[in-house]
């Protein structure tokens, strides 16, 4: 075939490409139509929510909103508290789940099935919520930031899925190569399969920090003091429980009716809590989905 020319589609294959780009075109407005909805309804008048004059663009430009939402104090302590369970609870995570897949995707590790095996049955069998409050309860976790990160401090899915990448990825002769040149294995962990490992690593990090910042399960029945509370229950308060604090309205003059501000602070604060998990995916998006393919190829 000669440089420059180009394959005929049939009309079989365009037709199929058409419906293609026509059902994610779908796709795409099904997911953008609410998200652009709840940014301009965070950026427009309390009235105009109200009365439903907003649908994708904003009505009457205002940031009242994000005003009364950064100006609450309880929101700034829960955002605070959010970043450090995530950031934390992420370290804590991904160093685990990397301490725990690296040994098993080890041929020379005795036992390394009965362990799997172990970790397998842990997805399929849970022992309840009284259980699980009970023994974080006798660990005297209650009540402290502890108890959002050490009960779920390995995910098994996560392992499973590190193991395969390290299995597929560090061949063996790569460590007894660097085993003959005196290297340790902390060392050749550190020096050979990290740097090798950042996609995985980009995958593992991503899931458990979006975990750690929707969490908010644990955080209500294992926390009672509102100063260890995440953004999440604090989000869930104004959502579900429609619940506004007083001070939030204080210097937000232009607000005349406390449905619509309650309205506004509910989209406001919508956008405030997604903004992190958007603004950090793009970053990385490449190794996520390059993780995602490697790991999960069967090993």
């Amino acid at each position: 075939m000669s440089k420059g020319t180009a394959i005929r589609e049939s009309k079989g294959d365009r037709l199929f490409v058409f419906f293609i780009y026509l059902f994610l075109s779908l796709v795409l407005v099904i997911v953008a139509v609410p998200l652009i909805y709840i940014l301009s309804s965070s950026v427009s008048s309390p009235q105009a929510v109200v009365s439903g004059k907003v649908w994708l663009f904003p009505v009457d430009f205002t940031l009242d909103g994000y005003k009364a939402v950064f100006h609450n104090p309880q929101i700034g302590v829960g955002y605070l508290n959010s970043l450090f369970y995530t950031v934390v609870g992420t370290a804590v995570n991904v160093a685990l789940t990397i301490m725990l897949a690296y040994p098993l995707s080890k041929k020379t590790l005795y036992g390394r099935h009965f362990f799997m095996v172990m970790l397998v049955i842990t997805m399929m069998f849970d022992g309840g919520l009284i259980p699980y409050y009970l023994v974080v309860k006798d660990l005297h976790l209650l009540d402290t930031r502890w108890a959002m990160i050490l009960p779920g401090a390995m995910g098994v899915f996560q392992v499973i899925v590190a193991r395969t990448f390290f299995q597929t990825t560090i061949p063996d002769e790569l460590a007894e190569a660097a085993e003959l040149d005196g290297c340790s294995d902390i060392r050749f962990i550190f020096s050979i399969v990290l740097p090798l490992s950042k996609p995985i690593i980009a995958v593992m990090t991503l899931m458990y920090a979006v975990g750690h910042w929707n969490a908010y399960f644990d955080a209500l029945i294992f926390l009672r003091k509102p100063d260890l509370f995440p953004l999440q229950i604090i989000l869930r308060n104004i959502l579900i429980l429609n619940t506004v604090d007083a001070s939030m309205m204080a210097n937000v003059s232009q607000v005349q009716a406390q449905q619509g501000l309650k309205d506004l602070l509910k989209y406001s604060l919508i956008v405030v809590a997604s903004a992190p998990v958007l603004i950090i995916y793009p970053f990385v998006q490449k190794h996520f989905v390059k993780g995602v393919m490697i790991g999960s190829l069967k090993g």
